[in-house]
């Protein structure tokens, strides 16, 4: 049996000097004569110190690391900080966006010599290539992040952080960057529309969200041991939710219409996700099977055609992307080009004007929470709507809530 191997370096004698040593990253370091209270200190302000830094080399001297190896370094943090439920939040594919960036054109050089001028460039650069105002401010964010983190690892200087932080983010109306259109809430005849060419779960999905508002994570993580059937009206506290490190509460209340969806949903096991895609994958293949014109003792028999090891199977639980991707093609099935079929056929111009029309005919679930903040703000006001939203601030309610333009021409008509 192999030996273990030894997870914190220990505390040793040096007999030809009589000194206690510790060898850290393969440097040895001198604490003092062995046995003594001052060389046990030293001892542990060392592994304390190798134990921050996660458990990596001493930091090489400030004007020496580069940008490509602080990257790398910061990167390695990000993916162990931004976590979630053992996954990595949304956070860590921004900032691997934004490190390609920076390491291609100053990878090799000093990262203590990165200052204002050389993150302007790398603005602009962004802008010329076609990144919304909104989306390049982000990137500045996330370079700017990096470089504290790096003043607090001792990497760099603090000047090199406190330079780069004067560098403001791009006003709306003062640079050549777009602006991003506002998510607008979803028409309820196009979702009406779509439903029909959706799986019988994802339908389910789409319809809860419109009762609820919930937003399209808490949907996916539904599960029957997070609600509490006692009362007339359902209450989903998820497991999780997006504000949860801000130590908020999050409570769904889920009416007659939601419970009716959810009532087969709940008789499976308490842990286990409501909404799966290995459910949505089956029924699809059952539907495939009865629209089966070739007897099946000929061709193909279900489930001979199948890839022995496919780089994707559908999983147990829906995750915001799929969940996306599901509605995105139901909406290139319910609204298809008048003149473009499939795209294997088309020429280069013509898979843009697809792209172009697919990209204007599509809704996301996010509009789907719009939609029905919209509507609860007009039929009950503001506060109802930041209540079931689970908004912490009304001012952020006004965002999915637009606003109810019929009374401004009442009052118009009135008064105007």
């Amino acid at each position: 049996m192999a030996r273990p191997k030894q997870l914190i370096p220990s505390y040793r004698k040096h007999r030809a000097s009589g000194q206690a040593i510790v060898q850290i990253a393969g440097h040895t370091h001198y604490l003092g004569p062995h046995g003594t209270v001052a060389s046990k200190r030293n001892y542990d302000r060392l592994i304390a110190e190798w134990l921050a830094r996660d458990r990596q080399p001493e930091s090489p001297p400030e004007e020496r690391i580069t940008v490509v190896a602080l990257s790398a370094r910061y990167l390695s943090f990000a993916k162990g900080y931004y976590q979630k439920n053992g996954r990595c939040t949304k956070v860590v594919p921004g900032i691997k966006a934004m490190l390609r960036y920076l390491r291609d054109w100053y990878g090799k050089e000093a990262a203590a010599d990165f200052g204002p001028v050389a993150l302007k460039a790398i603005r602009q650069r962004m802008v010329e290539d076609g990144l919304s105002r909104r989306y390049i401010n982000d990137h500045v964010d996330r370079l700017k992040r990096m470089f504290k983190w790096a003043a607090s690892e001792q990497l760099v200087p603090q000047m090199t952080y406190q330079a780069l932080s004067t560098v403001d983010g791009l006003r709306r109306g003062k640079t050549e960057a777009h602006e991003t259109a506002p998510i607008l809430p979803v028409d309820e005849g196009v979702v009406d529309a779509t439903l029909p060419f959706l799986s019988a779960v994802v339908n389910d999905m789409v319809q809860l969200q419109r009762f609820t508002g919930m937003r399209p994570a808490e949907v996916c993580a539904l599960r029957p041991a997070d609600v509490d059937r006692s009362s007339d009206v359902w209450v989903f506290t998820p497991e999780s939710h997006k504000t949860e490190h801000h130590g908020r509460s999050r409570v769904i209340f889920i009416g007659p219409r939601g419970q009716e969806i959810l009532q087969k949903y709940m008789l499976r096991a308490h842990n286990l996700e409501c909404f799966r895609p290995c459910e949505a994958t089956a029924e699809m293949r059952e539907k495939r099977r009865a629209r089966r014109k070739v007897p099946i003792n000929r061709g193909n028999r279900p489930g001979t055609n199948r890839k022995t090891s496919p780089n994707r199977t559908p999983g147990d639980r829906y995750d915001t992307a799929a969940y996306r991707r599901a509605i995105h093609r139901a909406c290139d099935r319910a609204f298809p080009h008048p003149t473009l079929g499939s795209r294997k056929a088309l020429t280069t111009e013509e898979q843009v004007e697809l792209q172009l029309w697919q990209s204007e005919h599509r809704w996301s679930p996010n509009q789907l929470r719009h939609a029905a903040a919209t509507s609860i703000r007009k039929h009950f006001g503001l506060e109802a709507a930041q209540i079931v939203l689970g908004h912490a601030s009304a001012n952020v309610t006004q965002i999915y809530a637009e606003r109810d333009l019929g009374k401004g021409i009442e009052v118009a008509r009135a008064i105007g």
